[in-house]
């Protein structure tokens, strides 16, 4: 099947060459972490990371558009692949060297969209955290700041005036990269001291994924609603013992999930309120996986240059089953959340973002000045400050606070 949609993307009209529209961009980015403290599994305080990314875009004519890029990855500790090949698929635990950030071909006509091939798919109007996202799997090798991947979808919509119809099926699960067990974001309870846990196998199902989504876009309430039947992105995690009692390997497996979801966004003179949960279960019989809702209700307004949002993540739990999840969508549940974003003038921004549990056990604040240097320079400064418990998601990660320096030439 991902054949089959790879060869769909080559199949470029070519009756009229002159018509053909080519643009790129890319850039080279350097950066360097540092963290204060040490870890119990990790002693490592500075990191360096490279990313080279390259992005084309290719019109043949008004109604097609193929899109490509290509990362390429450097890493100071072990965080990328040693081997050169190139990766599609997105399912190491490490990250790819060389990998396909994009492959895909955007048709249109009229009201109807179609996107075929490796893309971006991001639903919900929340900040922070979006209950409805579902086929938005991040890299959490650093939780508090993790990146979206891509998946490979055949993704058609259509739009009648305000309202939007769109359905996304998935061949094959991206799942979410995982923190490395030797390295500070995995962090093991004082339980497992003088235990040996080895990284094991993916348990992959070959099931599809499939969702549809319905919008409505107005001036005075933004809408939608969401069905997601598929696979979780975030595992569940099983220890199997080894050859000794003190050796166990850890499996991740990735449970059938079904969600209904919905969001809203009222827009007033003064602040837009928005609402966005989702409703997760288990489809399977045996049920390995919890019965749940994940909500999120926030405020947002505009001060001249400045963007301001405050709400709440909340989390009903209907049962439980005894699984061992990574879930840190639930894990940042329960909290106080904020955002402000300053626009100082064009070349230069700041933004912050805390999340502080209802309980006081757990909070992070991240903070990020960034300024363009000419035409081509960009230098981002990141700062994260995090607190609390053992016990608690968040205040589990407390000696893993850190300032970052990134570098970067776009071209």
């Amino acid at each position: 099947m991902r054949q089959a949609i790879i060869a769909s993307l080559l199949l470029v009209s070519t009756s009229d060459l002159s018509a053909q529209s080519v643009s790129q961009r890319g850039f080279i980015e350097g950066g360097l972490v540092v963290f204060p403290q040490v870890a119990p599994n990790d002693t490592k305080r500075v990191i360096g990371d490279a990313l080279f990314r390259e992005e084309l875009f290719l019109r043949p004519a008004g109604w097609i558009q193929f899109a490509a890029g290509l990362d390429l990855r450097a890493n100071s500790h072990g965080q990328v692949e040693d081997e050169w090949r190139l990766d599609f698929e997105d399912r190491g635990v490490l990250r790819p060297r060389a990998a396909v950030r994009r492959l895909a071909a955007t048709i249109t006509a009229g009201r109807v969209t179609l996107a075929v091939g490796k893309q971006f798919i991001r639903w919900g109007r929340a900040d922070v955290l979006n209950p409805t996202d579902r086929f938005a799997p991040r890299d959490f090798l650093n939780v508090i700041d993790a990146d979206f991947l891509p998946v490979l979808a055949v993704r058609p919509s259509i739009r009648i005036g305000q309202e939007a119809f769109e359905v996304v099926w998935v061949p094959q699960l991206t799942p979410s990269r995982m923190p490395l067990l030797d390295q500070r974001w995995t962090v093991l309870p004082p339980e497992a001291a003088g235990i040996s846990i080895e990284s094991g196998s993916a348990d992959f199902s070959q099931r599809s994924q499939y969702g549809v989504r319905w919008s409505h876009t107005g001036s005075r309430l933004e809408s939608s609603l969401s069905y997601f039947d598929g696979l979780n992105h975030l595992p569940n995690i099983e220890l199997r013992t080894l050859s000794s009692p003190t050796e166990f390997e850890l499996t991740r497996v990735y449970p059938a999930l079904r969600t209904y979801g919905g969001d809203v966004a009222i827009p007033t003179g003064w602040i837009t309120m928005k609402v966005e949960a989702a409703y997760f279960i288990s489809p399977s019989s045996t049920s390995d996986t919890d019965k749940y809702v994940l909500y999120v209700a926030e405020i947002e307004r505009q001060v001249g240059e400045w963007t301001l949002v405050a709400g709440y993540a909340g989390e009903w739990v209907r049962s439980s089953s005894n699984s061992i999840a990574f879930a840190p969508d639930r894990g940042i549940a329960r909290s106080l959340l904020a955002r402000a974003y300053y626009t100082v003038d064009p070349r230069r921004t700041v933004a912050v973002e805390s999340a502080v549990r209802q309980n006081g056990n757990g909070l992070y604040v991240k903070g990020e000045y960034s300024e363009a240097m000419g035409q081509h320079w960009r230098l981002t400064v990141k700062g994260v400050a995090i607190a609390g418990d053992d016990d608690d998601f968040i205040g589990q990660y407390r000696r893993n606070s850190y300032g970052s320096m990134a570098l970067r030439f776009s071209f």
